[in-house]
């Protein structure tokens, strides 16, 4: 038997029209016995037809998605759509108004808290509450990501592969639709609790991406974004197409296969990249240095891709520790 969520809302999911309100997560602090978490959420909706869920803030200091969604909640209409979209501007609350990857009430990371938990700890319960409430309600999903604090990438919207070719054909041509300049297929999988993870398992077509770097915001990366979710919309049928919209251009379609795509840090120290984003790397050659300014005449260690690729990811800070992802490749998607 499924728990009961303990978020309450006075937001009617089946109400025609535009709500802007709050999701109110019980959380009993010193300076509040009675305080609640109030996580923004905005429900748009024009008769019959698909809904849409679309998230960010899912890490807090990934902006772009942020930002594009909030000026999605100012600007869209009831009668600019057919169906329902479904918006959380900042999906963990907690870790967006704090700027960080994780919630600093609980730790938690809401990307790998799913299916999450309605009795547990902040973070689990708003994953609880998106997987038992929104998800059943939606046909499409997208969850925005960036880089974070810690990486730089080079923007890409992005699917999962599941055990559902059919599901996996329909979120491929989601991801075309999308219209971002490359397209990302994750075979493998980073980790587990993923949010997307979650929506695929209820077949519904799932779409994520990474559109900045480096916790700062990219004018590119919400572009993309802004652009990419009204592709999205007209793609689902809930939306027109824009008359002015550019030409549809048909990404560059990449792979993460395994973990030979990742280089990790062979220790702790300060790592020196020996390569650029974008750039196509030979199998066996230098990604960078570890060097050790505490200890100056030790030798630098050496780390090495494992195969060839193209350079999509790298790390944007400078100390790392031993295990710390310090770039990772994508190859041509195979066929």
């Amino acid at each position: 038997m499924t728990t009961r969520t303990q978020i309450f809302s006075d937001i009617d999911y089946a109400k025609d029209g535009k709500q802007v309100d709050w999701l109110y997560l019980p959380h009993s602090v010193t300076r509040s016995a009675y305080g609640n978490i109030a996580i923004p959420v905005a429900v748009i909706k024009n008769g019959e037809g698909p809904t849409a869920l679309l998230t960010a803030g899912t890490h807090g200091d990934e902006y772009e998605g942020q930002i594009a969604l909030c000026r999605l909640v100012r600007s869209i209409r009831p009668s600019d759509i057919s169906g329902r979209i479904i918006v959380l501007t900042a999906a963990n609350l907690p870790a967006a108004m704090a700027g960080a990857r994780v919630s600093p009430i609980d730790g938690g990371n809401l990307n790998r808290a799913y299916p999450g938990d309605a009795s547990g700890t902040p973070t689990f319960a708003i994953a609880h509450y998106v997987n038992s409430v929104l998800l059943p309600l939606a046909n499409f999903y997208f969850d925005c990501h960036a880089g974070g604090s810690s990486l730089q990438y080079e923007p890409f919207v992005s699917m999962r592969k599941s055990d559902n070719p059919e599901l996996d054909q329909r979120a491929l041509a989601a991801l075309k639709a999308f219209g971002a300049p490359m397209g990302l297929v994750w075979v493998h999988a980073h980790g587990t609790g993923l949010a997307v993870s979650s929506a695929i398992q209820r077949g519904i077509v799932t779409l994520g991406g990474e559109f900045g770097s480096a916790g700062s915001v990219s004018r590119h990366g919400v572009a993309i974004v802004e652009r990419g979710i009204r592709n999205l919309l007209a793609h689902a049928g809930i939306m027109s197409a824009a008359s002015n919209s550019p030409p549809m251009v048909e990404p560059r379609l990449i792979e993460v296969r395994n973990r030979d795509y990742y280089v990790l840090s062979p220790g702790a120290g300060v790592f020196e990249p020996a390569v650029e984003l974008g750039e196509e790397i030979e199998t066996g050659q230098l990604c960078g240095e570890l060097h050790f300014v505490d200890d100056p005449v030790r030798a630098p260690l050496r780390a090495y891709f494992r195969t060839a690729g193209r350079v999509i990811c790298k790390r944007h800070i400078g100390r790392v520790e031993r295990g710390d992802c310090v770039a990772h490749l994508a190859t041509p998607l195979s066929s």
